[in-house]
């Protein structure tokens, strides 16, 4: 095996490793939430935009739920911005995570784990934009794994990368929902939520089973999903 493709994989490992430690040894953990909202983001106008994009592009990099700072977004801007907002920040993160795998650990992590690529691949290789969509409205799955392992395959950036943005926006609708300021009290914004979060859960299922054509995406998510592996339902 390359020495070379060797120590750009083990730099990939180590400095996620890294940066997953430093968020939580480091006053960056402590930035996610309402109370940095309050400090660094209300009524700073265009540098609290930057602010709340850089850091949460950042933090959906390393793997920090994206739902969370779809949450902060609804908080600090009300559900429409915060949404756009909040779905710019995880489009950004995703853009982080793939370029960050495609350039730096694509040799050592395809060989490493050539049978996921491989899946990924065949997923989406004749519409990647449709297809990544499905995968992003699904209720199941690791957004950052998704992220690291399109990075390393085939995939052209473009189509992943804008059905990933539009994938996530209705969840972080739903997030930016249940943070926001509206004229709703707590309950029923949970209520009105959870409702949303179902419905597009279920058009994600509904979607996947119709048009994957056979091809399984991730085993552990058609577990999750209630379906055989290889199997359609309708």
């Amino acid at each position: 095996m390359n020495l070379r493709l060797i120590l750009r994989g083990l730099a990939v490992i180590a400095s996620l490793a890294i940066l997953g430690y430093l968020f939580q040894a480091t006053p960056f953990a402590e930035l996610l939430d309402e109370r940095w909202i309050d400090r660094q983001v209300r009524g700073q106008g265009l540098a609290g935009d930057l602010i709340f994009l850089g850091v949460g592009a950042l933090a959906t990099a390393i793997g920090v739920p994206r739902q969370i700072v779809a949450f902060l977004g609804g908080y600090a801007y009300g559900i429409v911005a915060g949404t756009l907002l909040a779905t710019l920040a995880a489009a950004l993160g995703c853009a982080l995570a793939f370029y960050y795998a495609r350039l730096l650990g694509r040799g050592l992590v395809a060989q490493r784990f050539s049978g996921r690529i491989r899946k990924l691949d065949d997923f989406v290789h004749d519409h990647p934009f449709s297809m990544t969509l499905l995968i992003r409205l699904l209720p199941a799955g690791s957004n950052l794994v998704t992220n690291l392992v399109a990075g390393v395959s085939s995939v052209r950036a473009l189509p992943f990368l804008a059905g990933s943005a539009l994938g996530y926006v209705p969840q972080s609708a739903v997030f930016a929902l249940v943070g926001s300021g509206v004229q709703l009290d707590p309950a029923a914004r949970i209520g009105a939520a959870v409702v949303l979060f179902v419905a597009s859960g279920v058009l994600g299922v509904r979607l996947y089973r119709r048009h994957r054509q056979g091809r399984s995406f991730d085993e552990a998510v058609d577990r999750k999903l209630g379906e055989a592996v290889g199997q359609d339902k309708p």
